[in-house]
Formats: C-alpha cells, structure tokens, sequence
C-alpha cells in the first residue's frame, strides 16, 4: 500500500481532544476523507471515519440514535439496552466506515499520518503559514461552532 497523498486540516480549538483531520490518498487511486487525529491519555492517535449507529422505533420504525431514550418521530420511549455491546459491555455507539484490516497497515498509516501531522502542526507556526487547501471539505463548521461554544 502506497500513501500517495496525506493532507492535514489542523483546528484552532483546543478544548477538544480532536486536534486535525486527514485526508489520505493511496496508490493515487482511492481517497479516505474524514480520518481523525486526536489527543489520547497516551499521545497521539488516527481514528477511522466512522458513523453513528442507529436502530429503529419499535412503534413507527423511525431511525433514532442508539442513546435516544426517545423516539425522535413519535416520541415513543425506546428501550435503555439496545445495540451491541463493546469489548468493555458498552453500546457500541459508532462503526468504522473502513478500516486497516491488519496490525501492519494500520501502524503504515498511523505513523505516516502522524509525521504529516508534525509537519504541518510545524509549518503552521512558522511566518506567512497558508494552511492546506481543503476546497472540497467543509471542516471550517466544526471551527465556528468551537467559537459559538465558547462564547
């Protein structure tokens, strides 16, 4: 697998353990959006796009969020325990939209997304620093609502 590509979109707010999203290219082939690099207890780690999971009402059979006491169509009350669990006996409450399917290739892209991170967090600081053009992602949302947020 060849990581043609790796462009970083750095976020200004600290106040969450988000701190930029990726977008990878392989084999100048296949394009994954929405890869996440986020502040760990242990450092520094690439989560996988994923999607909230949902389940359906068993009154009206409108889709609602695996937390929602409540159906968000009818108002209905959902049962507390849906859902698969976790490793841990959680919900699970996201999946992965894709992933590594083994321990080498997700440690290639960890470390080269994490380089091209340290780069970019690097050049950012530096004089005149034009941040990577992302055109055809909206990332600047998750910036205005932070500010929202912190007024």
């Amino acid at each position: 697998m060849n990581l043609t590509e790796i462009r970083i979109k750095l976020l200004q707010s600290t106040r969450d353990k988000l701190r930029a999203f990726a977008s990878i290219t392989i084999d100048d082939a296949l394009v994954l959006r929405d890869v996440k690099i986020i502040e760990g207890q242990k450092g520094l780690f690439v989560a996988m796009p994923s999607r909230k999971l949902c389940d359906r009402c068993p009154s009206c059979a409108g889709k609602n969020h695996i937390r929602s006491r409540y159906c968000s169509d009818c108002g209905a009350r959902l049962y507390e325990s849906r859902g698969d669990l976790d490793e841990r006996g959680r919900p699970r409450l996201y999946a992965d939209v894709c992933h590594p399917i083994n321990q080498e290739a997700r440690d290639l892209v960890q470390r080269m997304v994490l380089r091209a991170y340290e780069e970019e967090h690097a050049r950012s600081r530096e004089a005149g620093y034009v941040a990577q053009s992302f055109d055809d992602l909206d990332y600047d949302y998750l910036e205005e609502n932070a500010e929202h947020e912190a007024r």
